[in-house]
């Protein structure tokens, strides 16, 4: 009896609005096929939402009413989407995206770096039917762009592309052209400052960018998306210690990591100007506003240029960042810590990173955890 009522109400799904868990959307099967099709309200967007099931039977009266219109189109015949171009899935990825960053489910920035390479991509062959693009084509333009050399650029341009015709196949049910295209080897660019090289920056800056690359490098979070946005009411001062709890609009996770006494200190200073209530971040430029990612790297471009690190092979790859690889560096090896340097778990949790992600960017290349079990295998300690 089971088995015969799921059976009914699989035939119901057919004739009616269903919602699918994994998209939140809502999506009907014509008539004589085992296809999905998405459902959209009268401005074109797709319906999500459990609780819009109303809103899902109307654009089902709407496509029907549609469908009842056109001439010689019999009852069971499958009434075929038109075929979608490559700017389509472009553009409707675009718009999910902006959704996203809109709804705090993504960073505005990579919502805005999605944009430039799909716009760029759209030039190269948007009107091109998306069942038709070949995976050549997508290597073949990547490889043309001229400043597009980094494998790492190339990597991430591959991948929205890639997402891009991941969300089409499953807004639309279409197949996915891209499957199996490949994507230059992941390379973690890994610079760590020496203290020496600390020194010389410090002494080149003003006080707000001091501070803020003084606290990236000592804490090691990420320094648009965590570190500037932080604010006194993240601030928790303990008997042990100042902990800070940060929210990372990459990860959307939250973590609570305590910080070194010498940054503590900073930070009761700034808490001065910057109290519980005011709105105000912690770590401001010297106009009193948020720490952007241009406004920085173009400060630290120009601090390149006045050190002569532009020219040295080694520290023309230095940027705001590196600050966080330093932070990595100096606790795997245990320059805080008498030389005992912390695990990849603790690495991890500290970061914001899984334990893989720290592993495979730092930990073969600084972690004493890892590297002293090879020397006491071929017997030196």
């Amino acid at each position: 009896m089971a088995r015969e009522q799921s059976a009914s109400a699989r035939r119901r799904r057919r004739g009616s609005a269903w919602h699918w868990k994994q998209t939140d959307a809502w999506y009907y099967t014509p008539p004589g096929s085992k296809r999905r099709v998405a459902l959209r309200d009268e401005r074109g967007r797709t319906i999500r939402g459990l609780n819009n099931k109303e809103a899902a039977r109307l654009a089902l009266a709407r496509v029907r009413l549609q469908q009842g219109l056109k001439p010689n189109v019999e009852p069971e015949t499958v009434v075929s989407s038109p075929t979608l171009v490559v700017a389509q899935v472009c553009s409707e990825y675009v718009t999910h995206c902006e959704r996203a960053a809109a709804a705090g489910r993504m960073h505005p920035e990579h919502a805005r770096s999605v944009r430039r390479v799909l716009n760029e991509f759209c030039r190269y062959c948007g009107a091109v039917p998306a069942d038709q693009l070949k995976r050549p084509d997508v290597a073949q333009w990547v490889q043309s762009v001229p400043g597009w050399r980094s494998p790492v650029t190339k990597r991430n341009v591959i991948t929205t592309i890639i997402s891009a015709f991941r969300h089409a196949e499953t807004e639309h049910d279409v197949r996915n052209p891209l499957k199996g295209l490949k994507k230059p080897p992941h390379r973690p660019r890994l610079h760590s400052l020496s203290p020496e090289d600390e020194k010389r920056i410090y002494a080149e800056v003003d006080r707000p960018f001091r501070d803020f690359l003084f606290a990236a490098l000592h804490t090691g979070l990420r320094p648009f998306c965590e570190l500037a946005k932080l604010r006194a009411e993240h601030v928790e001062v303990t008997p042990r210690g100042m902990l800070w709890r940060i929210h990372s609009s990459k990860t959307m996770k939250v973590r609570k990591i305590p910080v070194r006494p010498e940054v503590a200190l900073l930070v009761r200073r700034l808490l001065k100007s910057a109290p519980v209530g005011s709105g105000r971040p912690l770590f401001r430029n010297p106009q009193g506003g948020v720490w952007k990612k241009p406004t920085a790297v173009t400060r630290f471009l120009k601090l390149k240029r006045q050190l002569g690190w532009d020219v040295d092979e080694v520290r023309k790859h230095y940027s705001c960042y590196s600050c966080r690889h330093t932070f990595a560096h100096r606790m795997l090896s245990g320059y805080w810590n008498g030389g005992v340097g912390c695990s990849i778990e603790v690495l991890a949790e500290l970061l914001g990173d899984t334990p893989k992600t720290a592993f495979d960017h730092y930990g073969r290349e600084w972690g004493r955890h890892y590297q002293d079990p090879l020397w006491a295998a071929i017997g030196e300690k």
